[in-house]
């Protein structure tokens, strides 16, 4: 396993703790330059992990990631690499068994397949890890997820058999390999996403995430980057709405329940501790963002069609100037063609008068010649 983490301190001991239990052979930590306690969490598991740090914070994951799968294979031998986030915990699907197993079992032939990457998601607090407290499965739709500010549920994951020439795209979300053939059934897994574990955690890493991308121009994002948009939240000062929205209130939840678009799955509450105790957020701002937080959402979401509205007349003005050019250019070009047959006829119509003058002043000088003939 591959990870590169920047300032996780709330959650990276039980992710490595979990990968370890389930039988991943060698987990290659990069630290960002984490300031808040994760190196020396880190530094803790000594010969149990292998160390590395990269200080520049200029969302370079690509290339990180990349150089430390690549030595997964030409150092460690692997035969399949997952490139993970410090908020994910990998699971078989099939109750009872391990990563190991699993892999084991996998054929290599198939190269690389993705995997579901499931956020969990309960009550909205201030701080801490909230294992115990997000424990339920986001299935909801797309639609109620626009309301929420979300363009959608998280991407899957790529895993990869090791390889010396691999490259990881940014995000881990593909690779450079082709898939061949499909996953079997039974042997199948699944992420457990836990990205929205406090605001604390959430601000930071929006904010983090934001000025790496601004301090990188050779990244262009799209705006519609989860991380570029909820960092253009973060600047305008709503983002704490949007952190509350996507977690359900008591009757959402219930009603979820029983839809099951919120299913409960305690797999990682009931085998890993939180190293952060939870405490709530103030009940008059968490009631304050349920309130004004659809207001904002909806907001965004005219500001967006009326963006897309401007854009498509825009480009409609832009096709009325390139026809206008067009036609202007036709013109022009005819014009030309006239103004040069004019110019040609014009020409003519000289060399015409050139000759019948240049005739009619050898018939004058004929004339002239025989009336003088024998005179002088």
């Amino acid at each position: 396993m591959t990870l590169m983490v920047r300032d996780e301190a709330d959650i990276i001991g039980p992710m490595i703790d979990h990968h370890l239990s389930q039988g991943v052979d060698t987990i290659i930590v990069t630290d960002n330059g984490s300031v808040d306690g994760t190196l020396e969490i880190l530094q803790s598991y000594e010969d149990a992990i292998v160390l590395k740090q990269d200080l520049v914070q200029r969302k370079q994951q690509h290339s990180v990631v990349t150089a430390m799968a690549r030595e997964a294979f030409t150092r460690f031998g692997a035969d399949w690499v997952i490139n993970a986030d410090a908020d994910e915990f990998w699971l078989p699907t099939a109750a009872g068994r391990t990563l190991r197993e699993v892999f084991t079992e996998i054929p290599p032939d198939l190269q690389t397949f993705t995997v579901p990457v499931i956020d969990m998601i309960g009550a909205a607090s201030l701080r801490g890890t909230g294992l115990q407290r997000l424990r339920y499965r986001d299935t909801r739709s797309v639609t109620r997820l626009a309301e929420l500010g979300l363009h959608a549920h998280s991407t899957p994951n790529a895993v990869h058999i090791g390889h010396e020439f691999i490259e990881v795209a940014q995000g881990n979300h593909s690779v450079n390999l082709e898939s061949v053939g499909t996953l079997p059934g039974h042997l199948g897994i699944e992420v457990l996403h836990f990205p929205w574990r406090s605001w604390e955690q959430f601000e930071r890493k929006v904010r983090n995430s934001g000025k790496a991308y601004e301090s990188n121009p050779d990244l262009q994002p799209s705006p519609n980057h989860h991380g570029m948009r909820e960092y253009r939240r973060w600047k305008l000062g709503s983002l704490q709405s949007f952190y509350v929205l996507r977690h359900p209130a008591e009757d959402e939840l219930a009603q979820g329940s029983l839809t099951g678009e919120l299913r409960l799955d305690s797999r990682i509450a009931d085998a890993m501790a939180s190293p952060v105790e939870d405490e709530p957020l103030d009940p008059f701002a968490e009631q304050a963002a349920r309130t004004y937080g659809p207001i904002l959402s909806a907001t965004e979401h005219e500001s967006r069609a009326l963006a897309a509205a401007s854009d498509v007349r825009i480009r409609e003005l832009l096709g009325y100037i390139d026809d206008a050019k067009h036609r202007i250019d036709g013109l022009l070009s005819d014009l030309l063609g006239i103004e040069a047959a004019a110019g040609l006829r014009e020409g003519s119509l000289r060399a015409d008068l050139e000759a019948t003058r240049a005739r009619k002043i050898v018939r004058l000088t004929d004339a002239v010649r025989r009336a003088t003939q024998g005179r002088f």
